[in-house]
């Protein structure tokens, strides 16, 4: 049931990304945070520790690193409150067996990682993408869950809540993947009057908290209510009995586990575009990156190309049958983002009858409009002659 809900402090703002996500925390009725203080996230758990005493009666606690992190907001939401932490590279990396632990006890619950340069402790003070593969593929074993990619500090707040909502629809780890630029930005922004939030009623008394529903998600339990509900790291039955040594018990938990994300992946795909339509080249794009992109991509229409902007938000799981679709058009696919060429490798997996063009950028910097401009109209000019 989703409802639409007030928020206290509402309005017109100047605020600071990571701020912002904060806010949108707040407004989704988060009760609980646990992090350990990281450049260029440090900022969501100093506003956190400022605004959640005052919100819902909330708790703030800077945990020793940032395994326990994860540890204590799976903890957490299992007692009965929503929970974030907010980290970035290092301390993502760091997280990866507690994801791996909150995906199989299917833990709603919402992870935000403000990028920085790496590898290792790498850049502390400027951006990347260079985190897309690890927020997919960062932990052990078969499994999906949600990213969802701000380009705004508008974004921030909404994507956040949109982060929790999502989990709690899904019973999965959300993870809001930001990046230095977005998290250090000051923007106007407008904070709602309300908010929809998914409230999802739990069962009384179930005796099997993993049995699914037909979109194969199974129903909100939590401690607390008189439950029959075991919650282990081990794959389970239904009933969360421990099952790892039983093959089809536990092929048939890794298949849901997958499916309920990659069945549902309609409902979960967000996609804006722009002059999509009959473009002869599209540029795909997340994140930060997404802004230079449009920007060029409005500076070639002036100049008469057929150029088509593609913003992905819902970055995971990969929109393979929307982005088929919005770019069936299109001679030529780019791709810029702050990495080696990481989703470039994505899009061009699916893409095997078009051109399809890395435009990496490393070392911390982003791509400037008038560079990818200069790129569409050597591509324009190449396909005319």
């Amino acid at each position: 049931m989703r409802k639409m809900v007030k928020v206290k402090e509402h309005g017109l703002k100047i605020l600071q990304g990571n701020e912002a996500c904060v806010e949108g925390a707040v407004a989704a009725g988060c009760q609980f945070f646990a992090g350990y203080p990281i450049t260029p996230a440090s900022e969501i758990a100093e506003y956190m520790a400022h605004k959640l005493p005052t919100c819902h009666q909330g708790t703030f606690v800077q945990m020793e690193d940032e395994l326990a992190s994860i540890s204590a907001i799976t903890a957490a939401r299992w007692g009965g409150n929503k929970s974030m932490t907010a980290t970035s590279g290092p301390g993502f990396s760091l997280m990866q067996e507690g994801l791996g632990y909150a995906l199989v006890t299917e833990t709603p619950t919402v992870i935000v990682n403000v990028q920085r340069g790496g590898p290792a402790t790498g850049q502390p003070t400027v951006s990347s993408n260079q985190d897309i593969y690890q927020a997919r593929y960062g932990s052990h074993g078969d499994y999906e869950l949600i990213v969802l990619a701000p380009a705004s500090v508008q974004e921030m707040f909404d994507f956040t809540v949109k982060a929790f909502n999502l989990s709690e629809e899904f019973r999965v780890p959300v993870i809001v993947l930001a990046d230095e630029i977005i998290g250090h930005m000051r923007e106007k922004i407008l904070i709602p009057e309300e908010v929809e939030l998914l409230e999802v009623e739990s069962p009384k008394h179930c005796k099997e908290p993993y049995r699914a529903d037909d979109r194969l998600i199974p129903p909100s339990v939590e401690f607390f209510q008189g439950h029959n509900l075991i919650i282990d790291g081990q794959l389970h039955d239904e009933k969360g009995n421990r099952a790892g040594h039983d093959l089809e018990i536990s092929e048939k938990l890794v298949e849901r586990l997958n499916h309920k994300i990659t069945q549902n992946i309609d409902a979960i795909t967000d996609i804006e575009t722009y002059e999509t339509e009959e473009a002869s080249i599209i540029l795909v794009s997340y994140s930060s990156v997404s802004r230079s992109a449009l920007s060029a991509v409005k500076k070639a229409r002036a100049k008469g190309v057929a150029a088509g902007w593609i913003k992905v938000n819902s970055v995971w799981p990969f929109p393979e049958k929307a982005l088929k679709e919005l770019t069936a058009s299109a001679k030529t696919v780019m791709v810029p983002e702050m990495n080696i060429g990481k989703y470039y490798r994505e899009v061009r997996g699916i893409l095997p009858d078009q051109k399809v063009v890395s435009v990496p950028l490393v070392g911390g910097k982003l791509h400037k409009p008038d560079d990818l401009l200069a790129l569409i109209l050597k591509e324009a000019k190449a396909c005319t002659n």
